[in-house]
C-alpha cells in the first residue's frame, strides 16, 4: 500500500491505538492483559476488529488487505501501520520501502493461513508482515478449511487447465484461461503476476500440451457492487456488524437447471430433515459432477470411449481421475517443482461410485 493510496478502512482514535485498554466497544480487557492484542487470532482482537468495522480479507497472495493505521499530526491514526500491535514503539519502528519514488508503508493483509510445511509469515510491522509466494488455505470462520486460496487455484489452472481430470479424458489439450479481470479494489499488478504466473515459471518436464501460460491480467475501473467496501459505503450511517452472506449462486450456460443456489452449502430450501438426502446435494459437488460424467459415458457406445477409459475396469471417482494419465503426470510435476505443500484430501474421500 502506497502512502497516497485510498485505504478501505475506517479511522480510529489515536488514544485507542496507543492504549488498547481504552473502551472502544463494550468492555475490553485491561492493560495487564495487553498480550491478547498481539495475537491476531485471539477472540478479543477479533471482537475489536469486527465491532470497529474493520475490513477482513481479500486475497491474492500478497495482494490482500487487512486494517492498518499510520500516525498523522491531526491526532488520528490513518491507514498504513499494522493494527495487530498498535504501540508507540510499533509505530516508530515501521519499515518503509520505495516504489517508483512513492513510499510503500504496508502490504494489504490476508487472513489466509499458510499451509503446514510452508515457512509462514513473519508478522513483522509494515511491509514485512507477509512472506509472499506461499501456498495458503482459504480463511474461514470456525474450523480451518482444507480449500486452497483462490490465487493458488488460479495458478494451478494456469498450468493444468481449468477442465479438471475427468474431462481431460475427452480433450486433446487443456482448456486455459486467457485473461483475468480484477474489479476496482486495492490492486498490485506485480503481486497478481507473481501469484498467478511467476511462481510456476520454472516448472518443466510437463506432458505434451501442458505448460505455464502467459495470462493477461487487467483491472477494471468498475467496483464489485456487493463487495465489503461497497456495502460498507452504502451502510455508512447504519449500526451493527457486517458479516458475509451464507448464500452462493452458480450459473452455467446449459438448458436445464442453469442455476445452482445454495445457502450454507446446501441447496436453497433444504430443511434439517433433508440434509443427507439426494436433494441436499449441490449440483457442483464432486458427487453430482461425477454423476454427470457417468451420464456422458452412458450416452456413448463403449467402443467409442477414449483409450484411457477402456484399458482397465474403472469404478470409483478416484480411479476415473487417476486414469487421466497426462493430467496426473502434469499435476505431479507441478507439485514437485512448485507446490510441494499443496493440501490434498485423503484418497478415502474419493472412493465413491
Amino acid at each position: 500500500m502506497l502512502e497516497f493510496e485510498d485505504q478501505p478502512c475506517c479511522i480510529v482514535s489515536r488514544d485507542w491505538a496507543i492504549n488498547p485498554s481504552v473502551e472502544a466497544s463494550g468492555n475490553l480487557e485491561t492493560p495487564e492483559n495487553n498480550k491478547n492484542y498481539e495475537d491476531p487470532d485471539s477472540p478479543i482482537t477479533k471482537k475489536m476488529r469486527l465491532e470497529l468495522g474493520t475490513p477482513t480479507r481479500e486475497v491474492a497472495n500478497g495482494a490482500a488487505h487487512h486494517q492498518s493505521f499510520d500516525k498523522q499530526e491531526s491526532g488520528q491514526i490513518l491507514p498504513g501501520v499494522s493494527s495487530l500491535n498498535l504501540t508507540v514503539e510499533g509505530l516508530a519502528s515501521l519499515t518503509t520501502i520505495a516504489i517508483n519514488g512513492a513510499k510503500a508503508v504496508d502490504v494489504h493483509r490476508t487472513g489466509a493461513k499458510c499451509v503446514p510445511g510452508e515457512a509462514g509469515d513473519s508478522g513483522k510491522p509494515g511491509a514485512a508482515y507477509h512472506q509472499v509466494g506461499l501456498l495458503r488455505l482459504k480463511p474461514g470462520r470456525g474450523d480451518r478449511t482444507h480449500s486452497m486460496s483462490c490465487s493458488d487455484k488460479l495458478a494451478r489452472w494456469n498450468v493444468l487447465g481449468c477442465q479438471g481430470a475427468l474431462l481431460m479424458h475427452f480433450l486433446e489439450e487443456p482448456i486455459y484461461l486467457t485473461a483475468v479481470v480484477i474489479g476496482k479494489c486495492p490492486y498490485s499488478q506485480e503481486a497478481m503476476q507473481r501469484a498467478l504466473m511467476e511462481r510456476c515459471q520454472n516448472v518443466s518436464t510437463l506432458p505434451k500440451g501442458f505448460g505455464v501460460q502467459e495470462l493477461k491480467i487487467q483491472q477494471s475501473d468498475l467496483p464489485f457492487e456487493h463487495s465489503r467496501c461497497a456495502v460498507q459505503a452504502k451502510r455508512a450511517d447504519s449500526s451493527g456488524r457486517l458479516v458475509p452472506c451464507g448464500a452462493a449462486i452458480s450459473w452455467s450456460a446449459v438448458p436445464e437447471q442453469p442455476l445452482d443456489v445454495t445457502a450454507n452449502g446446501f441447496p436453497q430450501g433444504t430443511t434439517k430433515k433433508g440434509i443427507g438426502s439426494l436433494q441436499a446435494r449441490s449440483r457442483i459437488s464432486k458427487v453430482e459432477l461425477f454423476r454427470s460424467f457417468q451420464k456422458l459415458l452412458r450416452s456413448i457406445a463403449e467402443d467409442k470411449w477414449p483409450d484411457s477409459l477402456r484399458v482397465q475396469k474403472l469404478t470409483t471417482y478416484w480411479e476415473y481421475k487417476e486414469a487421466a494419465s497426462a493430467y496426473q503426470e502434469a499435476w505431479s510435476a507441478l507439485r514437485k517443482q512448485a507446490f510441494a505443500s499443496w493440501i490434498r484430501n485423503p484418497p478415502d474421500y474419493h472412493q465413491f461410485k
